[in-house]
């Protein structure tokens, strides 16, 4: 884990810089502690957080999905101001789907206790064959979620618009495997076929770059740090392509666009992402 920009950014284990926060026994360090096991029975699922909380950054774990028929099934990676009211959040939900169909994978961004600002996107390979890298990059001009590189959300800053954004609170980094049954694959449709139990996810390469709170108090507003370059302020060429591309053949629902929920498109949606 990275505090500083002088230490170079690696992997970290998992209790080093995590604990477990739900069902001790659902999860299972592997290879020393570089790979841990998440477990789903009908007796429970379990979760872990970071120790620490961080004040922008970015934050990244290779995850190998819920192999063959985990509808009903929810893997989150998200990071949560652990604040009731006011919570600021940043969610990866992976939701698991028929043996052959799609792994969607649906963010989320909360600020200032305001959320509901869903989209999901199909995943263009199969997730539960190998370990591929999910991130959250953080700065005080937007939220990025990347797949392998590939941003598939970019949430900007909008205020100027009266939209929140999160940049008051720090957050922790978190992750479970639960059941979600009653929305999660077709808005319910699809169940939980127990008989395939237990169900596995996986996690590797933990990967926090950040200003831990607490911490030194000038390191969130310190525009030296690398998160805050000017690359990072906005998507570059390349990344600008790889988002579009995504946009327009994996998006399968964008709050933005959904007329029900909101026949007055909200105002971050009017100024384009």
């Amino acid at each position: 884990m990275t505090t500083s920009l002088l230490v170079d950014a690696r992997p970290a284990t998992f209790l080093q810089d995590f604990r477990v926060t739900w069902s001790d026994s659902h999860i299972r360090q592997l290879d020393g502690g570089r790979t841990i096991q998440l477990i789903l029975d009908q007796n429970s699922g379990c979760g872990f957080a970071s120790k620490s909380q961080y004040l922008f950054g970015r934050v990244s774990m290779k995850i190998k999905l819920i192999p063959g028929d985990s509808a009903g099934t929810v893997t989150a990676f998200y990071m949560n101001s652990d604040t009731d009211q006011v919570r600021d959040e940043l969610d990866f939900e992976f939701l698991g789907n028929r043996t052959g169909q799609p792994y969607s994978v649906q963010t989320n961004v909360y600020a200032h206790g305001k959320g509901d600002r869903e989209q999901r996107v199909n995943l263009w390979f199969d997730p539960a064959a190998d370990f591929h890298t999910y991130s959250i990059m953080w700065n005080h001009h937007l939220v990025t979620f990347s797949v392998d590189d590939v941003p598939i959300r970019v949430y900007k800053n909008n205020e100027a618009r009266g939209v929140p954004f999160p940049k008051f609170q720090p957050m922790g980094v978190y992750s479970t495997l639960w059941e979600a049954d009653d929305w999660a694959t077709r808005g319910g449709l699809e169940k939980i076929d127990w008989k395939k139990a237990p169900f596995y996810a996986y996690y590797k390469d933990f990967d926090i770059e950040g200003c831990p709170v607490p911490g030194p108090s000038t390191c969130p507003s310190n525009p030296s740090n690398w998160w805050e370059g000017l690359s990072h302020q906005q998507l570059d060429p390349i990344a600008a392509r790889r988002y579009q591309w995504v946009r327009m053949n994996h998006m399968v629902y964008d709050y933005c666009t959904d007329k029900h929920r909101y026949p007055i498109t909200p105002p971050e949606c009017v100024a384009g992402f």
